[in-house]
């Protein structure tokens, strides 16, 4: 069973600025969860040298003193909250295995910009949480959210993106729960490519048109209870998703990812991995419900 926890990944480095601890305190307020304080540090120079392992108890000492800095005026403003600290590497695999070992309802990072070569390599710590992180993960970027947030729910009614149907149930049941209890506005949108260098008939492209538009009003109409407002796009799901966003002043998009090893994990890397330094909002990553951590390849 779910757990009613939003897990914070904390970095000490970062001062006072913790923009997705702030973020997840608010919405542990909306929706009546508790909060659990994470943070990991490492030092190379100590494994291995006399003493190391007096060091690394020492270090997570430090860090939950650090952190339980972070949780008294949390605590004082009712919510509940636990700290945990570990001295590991790398820091992904560390939130990966903390997330693995509970059924948390979010896990909130700071979502940080990647330079080219990161974008590039998908070395990045939010890459290996996007492919790998077993539960709700909720990249925060530094802005304020609107009074009345609008969630965007990504979804993909035909399953051309390489992305199982019962993984839209899931983005769409969370964006909606999620823009309700936010009292919020719900968004749907979904995006369709035409063949690459085809020029095609304009019967056809009303054709192709036609066929995304009747897939997403049956799924609306199964979800009829939650409907939100529909968008239909014609391009590449990234630039679709990040014009979506722009056009609809998304706070939140909502939207799914599958694991992806090798050679097309490097190159390639999901629709989730292209949006986030593009999106100016939060991204809400959910994986398949039989999702399962890859092993390291």
């Amino acid at each position: 069973m779910r757990e009613n926890t939003i897990l914070v990944v904390v970095d000490p480095a970062a001062g006072s600025h913790q923009p997705a601890l702030g973020r997840a305190a608010w919405l542990a307020k909306q929706v009546g969860a508790r909060l659990e304080l994470f943070a990991c540090d490492y030092d190379p120079a100590v494994s291995g040298a006399r003493g190391a392992a007096a060091v690394r108890e020492e270090a997570q000492k430090n860090l939950r003193r650090t952190l339980e800095g972070f949780a008294a005026p949390l605590r004082q403003q009712g919510l509940s909250v636990s700290v945990d600290a570990v001295c590991q590497h790398p820091f992904g695999a560390a939130i990966v295995e903390k997330a693995a070992a509970h059924d948390y309802w979010l896990v909130a990072k700071d979502a940080h910009h990647h330079n080219l070569a990161q974008r590039t390599l998908l070395t990045n710590v939010d890459w290996q949480l996007i492919r790998e992180c077993p539960v709700p993960l909720l990249l925060v970027k530094d802005r304020k959210l609107a009074a009345e947030p609008v969630v965007l729910a990504a979804v993909d009614p035909l399953n051309e993106h390489d992305k199982p149907a019962a993984l839209d149930d899931r983005i769409f049941t969370f964006a909606a729960d999620l823009a309700r209890v936010l009292r919020g506005h719900l968004h749907v949108v979904h995006s369709y490519g035409t063949p690459l260098g085809a020029e095609l008939p304009p019967d056809a492209v009303k054709l192709i048109a036609d066929e995304h538009r009747a897939a997403m009003a049956r799924f609306l109409d199964t979800h009829a209870a939650l409907r939100g407002h529909p968008h239909l796009y014609e391009g590449m799901a990234h630039e679709c998703l990040q014009k979506a966003a722009s056009e609809h002043a998304a706070d939140i998009v909502v939207m799914g990812a599958v694991a992806r090893r090798g050679l097309k994990r490097l190159f390639i890397g999901s629709t989730a991995e292209r949006v986030l330094d593009r999106l100016p909002c939060d991204l809400v990553i959910i994986k398949p419900l039989d999702f399962e951590v890859p092993d390291v390849d």
